[in-house]
């Protein structure tokens, strides 16, 4: 559906997760008894979360502590994990800065020049603790990190840029050939990120074997508002899930999509899944965590951009552990922790057994969703009126 906003111009209207909500059916389920489970690449994982390649969320000890509670954590190897022998002063460096001054900090502090050497070692401190090793890199550097990355041992390789497409136009630098980078990479490759049906079926013929969701939907990130981008997660899941359903479809082989960025609370997670994701990464949640490098700080991954940056240090607080936050007991009234236990008692109330069956449960457009019957909660800044 389009509507006019000028002479001769359509545009088309587009949802996010505030505006629509989930239906509960004529089935329901014990929350205990749903398969949260997803797989990628032939590798499982016990529970669809991934924690973003964030430097203030995701180091060698945080990878190894959301690994055995069965989840993905993605270390950014352009980050000062790379950068630096003890990147624990670096962080705390940014962690104190003041307002003011974190995004020069942070802008100087990644001018340190990224050591191989490093990208392998931490990779082996991840697979010495017997979980996978899921590393990300943006396109330029994805073939000399990616060889890297592979003979140290990680198990999957993560492409990632604000906008990815198969065709890239440029006379300053050699372009990617994503389909040779594929071809010729052992691990599985996700790539993203992007939030249209042409695209996504584009990367995925490609030989990806998964995609990420999302332009500038991320707590950190102000790609929407510096370069005026972006879809609002929804529609935009709902799309890229068309388009690997038809993919499927003509070819047999089912590429998962990731929906990246935009959730902070469980029922933003549900709300996902119900709009077809297979898995969900998350950044500001998890910078929460007791474990995160950021110590309640959270930055985006383009934030050190030297003439542009797109993303912002905002403070998070520190409000839990990582198991708190996606197992519970939830120490907090707002979702933003037991987001498992979120998804399984929203399949469990929708009636849905595992999440290929949550992704068609159906969903309605209610914009008051949020605000209905929740005057004393929003008048006392409690629960949902945070």
């Amino acid at each position: 559906m389009s509507e006019w906003v000028g002479i001769g111009r359509r545009a088309r209207r587009c949802y996010g997760f505030d505006e629509v909500a989930l239906v509960p059916g004529r089935l329901t389920v014990n929350p205990t008894e749903v398969d949260t489970s997803w797989e990628i690449g032939g590798i499982k994982f016990s529970i669809p979360i991934l924690a973003s390649a964030m430097d203030g969320v995701v180091d060698v000890k945080f990878a190894i502590a959301m690994g055995k509670l069965g989840g993905i954590a993605v270390l950014n190897l352009e980050g000062v994990q790379t950068r630096y022998e003890n990147p624990e002063e670096v962080l705390n460096k940014i962690s104190t800065a003041s307002p003011e001054e974190a995004t020069q900090i942070i802008q100087h502090l990644y001018d340190e020049p990224i050591k191989e050497e490093l990208i392998a070692k931490r990779i082996k401190e991840i697979k010495a603790a017997g979980v996978p090793a899921v590393v990300s890199s943006i396109p330029p550097k994805a073939i000399a990190y990616a060889k890297i990355a592979e003979e140290a041992g990680a198990d999957i390789f993560v492409v990632q840029s604000t906008v990815t497409t198969v065709e890239h136009v440029s006379t300053e630098y050699k372009v990617m050939d994503l389909a040779k980078f594929c071809a010729s990479t052992k691990m599985p490759v996700i790539v993203g990120n992007t939030v249209s049906y042409d695209a996504t079926l584009e990367l995925m013929d490609a030989g990806i074997s998964g995609l990420l969701v999302g332009v500038g939907p991320g707590a950190a990130c102000t790609s929407r508002g510096v370069l005026g981008i972006g879809m609002p997660q929804v529609t935009a899941t709902v799309d890229c899930a068309a388009a690997r359903d038809f993919h499927y479809k003509k070819t047999g082989k089912y590429i998962p999509i990731i929906t990246d960025g935009g959730m902070n609370k469980g029922g933003e997670v549900c709300k996902a899944f119900a709009a077809g994701a297979d898995a969900t990464m998350i950044g500001s949640a998890f910078a929460k965590a007791e474990e995160a490098p950021g110590h309640g700080y959270h930055w985006g991954m383009a934030t050190p951009h030297a003439n542009l940056p797109r993303g912002t240090r905002i403070q998070v607080g520190t409000t839990g552990s990582l198991e708190q936050i996606l197992y519970g007991p939830a120490g907090v009234d707002d979702g933003s922790q037991n987001l498992v236990g979120a998804l399984q008692t929203s399949m469990g109330s929708l009636g849905a057994n595992n999440v290929k069956e949550m992704q068609l449960v159906d969903i309605i457009i209610a914009p008051s969703i949020q605000t209905e019957g929740k005057v004393f909660q929003k008048a006392q800044r409690v629960g949902m009126g945070k």
